[in-house]
């Protein structure tokens, strides 16, 4: 990993936008689901399952979080690999930096999710993190961006969509019969566990065949890299944007009548309704930040944007509410139920308060 990466080099709206999705992840589902276990209201209790996922069919506001930390990752390829790409003598040099971001990145997922640090093999697994799918996304992302040409690149999204749709309904699961979009009925996940076997996550969650999946959602964001690198006009850029996103949003639920949205399986009509939806938030930020230069508000969230990776690994591998809990304690007698969510946000204030030391230091963990 690196430091010091300069400040110049920064799309700001994509870097408010991944500190947004960062703030979803290692805050807000623990705070609302919190708050509702306290409150116990209507509103509370709609906010506190929008940020939980469905059991399988459907849509939660919480499922757009992995999705558009994907979506971001492809909107900075044209940037970071177009700048690699002119610096290199030759396009080999490249493959050292994704094979090392790829290991990485897997590594980390092991870190946060396959239970390495347990030390027990008998608990491992090899492939079960967000993480692990930016890893696949973006490998495939970068080789398309490397060797085809925008045309191809479109082609190889819906290429995609299509095989694996046709993985989730065409083939025969043994003992099941052909596959269906159904907990432990579809063919992704007779793989995993096939292949991975004891190391399987044991979820419904399928991965490996799903690797079409997080490199369209991956693609899908590099085209939205494309559109703010290549055009020159901003209100064209915010208008191209925002017609991929109503279109992905529309064919989405469409195609959602017959291939039904599951996040679980990161379905095809999931990646264009969340790809839609990913380019619509894009949008909204580049107009906030960009065009209309509303941008004293968005330090809060660069904060947390530009150090990212950072801010997922620690929030999943230490317990900052539990830190909070040992500063915080004298109020549970004063709180009751509410202290749960002032440990919430202490525990997010701590881990705050260590990314912008960071930030003030011009330190930026980079993979």
């Amino acid at each position: 990993m690196s430091a010091g990466v300069g400040k110049s080099e920064r799309i700001m709206s994509i870097d408010v936008l991944r500190g947004f999705d960062m703030l979803l992840i290692i805050v807000a589902d623990r705070f609302f689901r919190n708050l509702h276990k306290a409150a116990d209201t209507n509103v509370t209790g709609f906010l506190s399952t929008q940020f939980s996922h469905p059991k399988w069919f459907g849509f939660h506001f919480y499922d757009i979080i992995m999705p558009l930390f994907l979506f971001v990752v492809g909107a900075v390829i044209p940037f970071s690999m177009g700048k690699r790409i002119r610096t290199s003598e030759q396009i080999s040099d490249i493959y050292p930096h994704l094979i090392r971001r790829f290991v990485i990145l897997f590594i980390l997922g092991w870190i946060v999710q396959g239970n390495l640090l347990e030390l027990d093999i008998e608990r491992f697994k090899i492939f079960s993190n967000t993480l692990q799918a930016i890893a696949v996304g973006y490998i495939f992302s970068v080789i398309a961006f490397i060797y085809l040409s925008k045309k191809g690149r479109y082609w190889l999204f819906a290429g995609c969509l299509v095989v694996y749709a046709l993985l989730l309904t065409v083939p025969y699961v043994p003992g099941e019969g052909r596959s269906v979009l159904l907990p432990d009925k579809n063919f992704p996940i007779y793989v995993d566990r096939l292949i991975f076997g004891r190391f399987d996550d044991g979820t419904q969650y399928s991965w490996l065949l799903t690797g079409f999946g997080f490199t369209a959602t991956t693609l899908s964001g590099l085209f939205a890299g494309e559109i703010l690198r290549d055009l020159q006009d901003k209100k064209s850029k915010l208008k191209r944007l925002l017609i991929l996103g109503v279109a992905g949003v529309a064919l989405g639920l469409v195609w959602n009548i017959w291939h039904p949205i599951v996040k679980k399986i990161w379905s095809s009509s999931f990646v264009l309704f969340s790809s839609g939806l990913s380019f619509l938030l894009l949008a909204l930020f580049f107009y906030i930040v960009d065009i209309k230069k509303w941008q004293n508000w968005s330090f809060f969230l660069r904060v947390i944007g530009m150090n990212a990776i950072t801010a997922y690994v620690l929030s999943h591998v230490i317990s900052f509410p539990g830190i909070a809990h040992q500063v915080l304690f004298g109020f549970e007698q004063y709180l009751g139920d509410y202290y749960a969510v002032l440990t919430t946000l202490g525990g997010f204030g701590i881990l705050y308060a260590l990314l912008w030391y960071m930030y003030r230091n011009n330190t930026y963990i980079k993979i």
